[in-house]
């Protein structure tokens, strides 16, 4: 998933206007943009879009707080539609893993597969779960992706995210790359938080090469307009995948070359772990969407995903 779309779950309005975009997902939000007055209606609403025909997007339900009165309540109203995960806020390891025995629950009572239902979690929106993030690796199957948030862990520090210039200050960037690292050692991707500011385009694409550069694998958007930019960022160009091909060829035929020179440079065993991932990467992605990839330079990928 490159692009992760919220929609406040009671608004079907917005409903239309994400299956409509080009997101990959969308997630039916019955946490922060809802008004806990509206959320029994929201539930309904989420729980008959979920019902109704589905397209090439997942479909994700953000639940409330598991500590929260309305979590059960989420689940109870939505999981007999099926949604394909649950986004889980205010995320711990050991909330993950309740998450679970809930979710069993509800499969059994509904007739669904047993483990169908995936979970991501925003993993650094508290102090506590930044200092968790080494604990995800095994905790469950389920666990598709984790993500980070800076809103919430902003607030209850009492502090602001970014500097006047618009980078994020020390203690958020930490939260940041602890997300990466924590991610790539519990076996699943890491998703960059949203980028607040829905009518700066160039900031948006700025801080998902950003994103792209330090491993990301997606992005949360708050706006369908964010969706193109974020689709173009994570997607490998036909160069890059062209590149990629090389590389694992040029190995399949030198099985035992710990180095071999392509287009003037010395590759390495890395660098195959890196096409293999481009290669991954490009597997269900359209001639369109190839095309209008980020550009290469003359001699391979992008210069960072060489370092």
């Amino acid at each position: 998933m490159r692009s992760l779309l919220f929609i406040p779950a009671d608004s079907e309005r917005k409903f239309a206007k994400g299956r409509a975009s080009e997101a990959d997902a969308l997630i039916l939000d019955l946490e922060d943009s809802v008004a806990a007055a509206r959320r029994p209606e929201a539930r309904q609403l989420a729980r008959g879009f979920l019902s109704g025909e589905r397209t090439g997007q997942r479909l994700l339900v953000r639940i409330n707080p598991l500590e929260s009165e309305d979590a059960l309540q989420d689940l109870a109203a939505t999981m007999p539609s099926r949604p394909d995960a649950v986004m889980l806020p205010k995320a711990t390891p050991a909330e993950l893993r309740r998450l679970d025995h809930y979710l069993a629950a509800l499969e059994a009572a509904n007739g669904i597969r047993a483990g169908a239902t995936r979970i991501v979690a925003i993993a650094t929106e508290t102090p506590a779960a930044v200092f968790s993030l080494g604990e995800y690796p095994g905790v469950t199957p389920r666990l598709e992706a984790l993500t980070w948030g800076a809103e919430d862990l902003a607030a209850l520090l009492g502090a602001v995210n970014r500097r006047p210039d618009g980078v994020y200050d020390d203690t958020f960037r930490l939260a940041r790359a602890l997300c990466v690292l924590a991610a790539q050692a519990a076996g699943v991707p890491a998703l960059d938080t949203v980028y607040t500011d829905f009518r700066d385009v160039p900031g948006l694409e700025e801080e998902c090469r950003a994103a792209s550069r330090a491993g990301f694998a997606g992005k949360l958007a708050i706006h369908p307009g964010q969706v193109s930019a974020i689709n173009t960022a994570f997607s490998p160009s036909a160069e890059e995948l062209a590149w990629a091909h090389r590389v694992v060829e040029a190995f399949a035929a030198n099985p035992g070359a710990g180095t071999i020179g392509i287009d003037g440079k010395m590759i390495d065993r890395p660098h195959l772990v890196l096409a293999e991932r481009i290669l991954k990467k490009g597997e269900g992605l359209c001639p369109q969407t190839l095309k209008h990839g980020t550009p290469l330079g003359p001699i391979g990928p992008r210069p960072h995903l060489l370092k």
